[in-house]
This record gives C-alpha cells, sequence and structure tokens, in this order.
C-alpha cells in the first residue's frame, strides 16, 4: 500500500501536469465516456437519422458532442444551451469585425439560427436556405430589384459578392468598401467618365442615380429618372465636364428648379400655407435630382421622407393601437399636400368633414351634430368636428377617439350625463318597499 502522504503528492503532481489540467478543463462536467454525446442519442437518436445525412453537419454534432453547445440537467437558456444562441455561437464563431462600420442585424442580436441551422443543413455554412432565398426573405425589396429587366451581374452571382455576410469594417450596409470605390473595383474610371459625358462620375455617389441590384430601367437607374438625366443633358443643370467644378449646378437652390417649374413653383407660393422645403426652396429636402425609386423623385417612400422631419408623427402612429391607415400605407398626400394648400394642415380637402368624408361615408348614417353651427362646447372658437373626437393619425384607443368613449363624451356633456354610482352609495331601502323597475339605468 501506498503511504497517504505519497498518494497526496502523486496527485498533486497530476494535478500539475498540464496534460491531465488541459484534460480536466475539456471536461468541466466530468462525464463519462460517451456521455457528451452518445448518451443523447440513445433518447434523440430518431431525431438525428435525417441530421446526419445531411451534405453539411455542424462539427459538433459530427463529433457527438452536444455538450459542446447544450447543458445535459439544465439551463436558464431554451434548448438546454450553455448559454444565449448568440454567445453559445460566439465561444467557438468570431465573425463580427473588431470595429465594425455596420453590423447585420441578426449578428447585432445574437439571432444566429435566423441564418444558421446548428445542427445541420443541405446549404453550405448551414444555411436554412439557399443564399438568395435568405436574403430575399428579410429584404423584399432588393429581391424585387433583382427581377428587374436589367440586372446588375454581381447580384446573379450572389449578395456576396459586394456584401459581407456578418459585419464590415469598410464600409456601410455590410458593403466589402464605401462606394465609388467598390463600384470602380469592376468599373474602371475612364469607362465610366465616357458613359456619363465626360464627368469625372468616378468621384461620384453612383447608388444617386443606379439601383446596384437591378432596374426596369436600361443603365440600371432607378425607375423614375428626372427628364435632363434621361436625355444625358447634364450641363442643362451642371456647369460644362471641362470646368474646374463639373459638379457645380449653373443655379443655387430653386432657382435651378425655377428654369422649369416656374409656373408650379409660382402657384405653391401663391397659397396662404407654403411647406417650409418650398418656402425656403430647399427642393432637395425631399426630391432627389437625378434618379428615385419612386413618383415624383421622391427620395424614398413618403413616409420615410415626411418622418425625417416629422418623427414624432410616424412614432406615434407606430406605438398607435388603432392606426390611420393612409399613414400605415406611407400615402401621407392623401390627406396632405407636400407642396402648399389653402386649408389647414395642408389639407387636400377645405376642411376635416370634406377630407374625412371622402374616404369615410359617416355622413349618411350619424346623428351627432357636426358642422359649421354646432361650436364646440370646449372651445367656441371651433367647431365640432372630426377631428374633435378623433386623432388623425393614430391613438391608443379604439376607432382613432382621442380619449376613452365616457371620458371623451363627458368633456363636452357634463350636465347632460348622470354618472352611475357606486352600489355602496346607493341607499338600501327594506325589503317590502323596494320598488323594481325594469331596465332602470340610474337611481
Amino acid at each position: 500500500m501506498i503511504p497517504s502522504r505519497l498518494a497526496v503528492a502523486l496527485l498533486a503532481a497530476a494535478v500539475a501536469s498540464p496534460v491531465l489540467a488541459a484534460a480536466a478543463a475539456s471536461n468541466p462536467l466530468h462525464l463519462q465516456p460517451g456521455a457528451r454525446g452518445e448518451v443523447c442519442l440513445d433518447c434523440h437518436g430518431e431525431d438525428f437519422k435525417v441530421v446526419f445525412r445531411k451534405a453539411f453537419v455542424h462539427t459538433p454534432v459530427r463529433a457527438r458532442n452536444c455538450t459542446g453547445c447544450h447543458r445535459p440537467h439544465a439551463s436558464d437558456a431554451g434548448k438546454l444551451l450553455d448559454a444565449e444562441p448568440g454567445r453559445t455561437c460566439a465561444a467557438c464563431h468570431a465573425v463580427a469585425p473588431a470595429r465594425p462600420v455596420s453590423t447585420h442585424r441578426p449578428v447585432a442580436e445574437g439571432r444566429c439560427t435566423v441564418c444558421h441551422d446548428p445542427h445541420a443543413s443541405a446549404n453550405e455554412f448551414n444555411l436554412v436556405r439557399s443564399p438568395a432565398t435568405l436574403c430575399g426573405g428579410c429584404h423584399p425589396d432588393v429581391a424585387r430589384a433583382a427581377q428587374g429587366a436589367v440586372r446588375h451581374p454581381p447580384v446573379e452571382k450572389g449578395c456576396t459578392v459586394c456584401h459581407e455576410v456578418h459585419g464590415s469594417s469598410r464600409g456601410p450596409n455590410l458593403l466589402g468598401a464605401g462606394i465609388p470605390r467598390l463600384c470602380t473595383g469592376c468599373h474602371p474610371a475612364r469607362s465610366l467618365a465616357a458613359a456619363h459625358g465626360n464627368y469625372p462620375v468616378a468621384t461620384a455617389r453612383c447608388t444617386s442615380c443606379h439601383d446596384p441590384h437591378g432596374s426596369p430601367v436600361r443603365g440600371l437607374l432607378q425607375p423614375t429618372v428626372h427628364p435632363p438625366v434621361a436625355k444625358r443633358n447634364c450641363a442643362q443643370c451642371h456647369e460644362p465636364p471641362t470646368s474646374p467644378r463639373p459638379f457645380q449646378t449653373r443655379r443655387a437652390g430653386a432657382a435651378l428648379c425655377q428654369g422649369c417649374h416656374a409656373r408650379r413653383i409660382a402657384a405653391m407660393l401663391d397659397n396662404p400655407r407654403v411647406h417650409w422645403p418650398v418656402a425656403q426652396g430647399a427642393c432637395l429636402t425631399c426630391h432627389a435630382p437625378h434618379a428615385a425609386p419612386g413618383r415624383g423623385l421622391l427620395k424614398g417612400r413618403a413616409v420615410a421622407v415626411c418622418g425625417a422631419c416629422h418623427a414624432d408623427t410616424i412614432r406615434r402612429q407606430d406605438l398607435s393601437a388603432s392606426k390611420h391607415q393612409p399613414i400605415a400605407a406611407g400615402a401621407c398626400k392623401d390627406c396632405h399636400d407636400p407642396h402648399a394648400a389653402s386649408a389647414a394642415f395642408m389639407f387636400t380637402k377645405p376642411d376635416p368633414l370634406a377630407l374625412c368624408g371622402s374616404c369615410h361615408d359617416w355622413q349618411r348614417h350619424m346623428a351627432h351634430p357636426i358642422g359649421a353651427g354646432f361650436p364646440d362646447p370646449r372651445n367656441r372658437n371651433l367647431t365640432v368636428q372630426c377631428l374633435s373626437c378623433h386623432r388623425a393619425h393614430g391613438s391608443e384607443n379604439k376607432h382613432l377617439l382621442s380619449f376613452r368613449s365616457l371620458d371623451l363624451c363627458t368633456g363636452c356633456h357634463q350636465g347632460d350625463l348622470r354618472v352611475r354610482r357606486a352600489p355602496s352609495e346607493v341607499p338600501r331601502a327594506a325589503p317590502a318597499a323596494r320598488r323594481e323597475v325594469p331596465g332602470e339605468d340610474f337611481p
């Protein structure tokens, strides 16, 4: 028998051994051989028969090392994961750059399984679908553009030709480089100048005119093209290409636009209410000068363009339980003129009654007094109209009501309504003398 002191010494030496210490660190749960995964298959074997037959199997799964990601007994994370999915994956996969300029949202939120199957897949990198359909599932606008009549060749080869998949340290929108540097990697500066009337566009932002994915218009131009651009008449607005400042406009601000749109601008300014960008001559606040995805050369969807200045209105709409359909659809122009109007709030109709009535037929079947002959009891300078009770954009109450129904009505009818008293406040009569009146609501 080995003396106890010697046994202790040998045990200490064994623990101090780097090899044994590494073995202990790799098996912190002190699992028996096979208990890391083989034992798991005793219960989960049927589920994993299909998994093991797929073309791409996650390394821990192939090695039957379930405890590489899962705890065998209990966990604070779902699926008995060692930690939340993002942290579990990050223990082995450092996918995002140290100093990213842009990061893919699922990566930033730790939602790796949105794109990757944690066990196995028929697609490379364990992607849950093929790359084209996977990206298009979250980016439908890009997918639609890529199906246009004119398609950008890199898109047909795959998104990763231009984009990083997890994060980029070199450009926005996960781009592998900034624009125009990314574009000039395939399109030399000389060929770009030749296609643009000898203007040095290799230093310009290509996406101000072109859709980088696909377009119904030749040259990958955005669907709506400013006529001078469509005619390749850049010198109509800009100094000639031989000028020291070729991109300088011939006139500043609205003075340049008035060359073609003088009558329309004059009609706008003749209104009593003018949208401030129009009054300031700042047309480019809302419009793109060359090409744009939507009608009217708007820089983007109306709700995004309007929201750049009216963020509080858009945010209230987003948070509202009851939403007005035109705003939800991004159709601000259904109610407001974006340039100028004679009505308050730049309404497209003379007053709220006419405006709301153009979509709602309530005037045919409602009995509440409303209109010019009915002053608002809360403010005699106003008349009762739609906005007296409803919010135009969104509300936390049903039917866009400004307040709950009873609170709303009592704002005007405090003297007309008798509020029901609590049962404890109602004097209780003797049983023999109590008079029951069917249907009586108020004591």
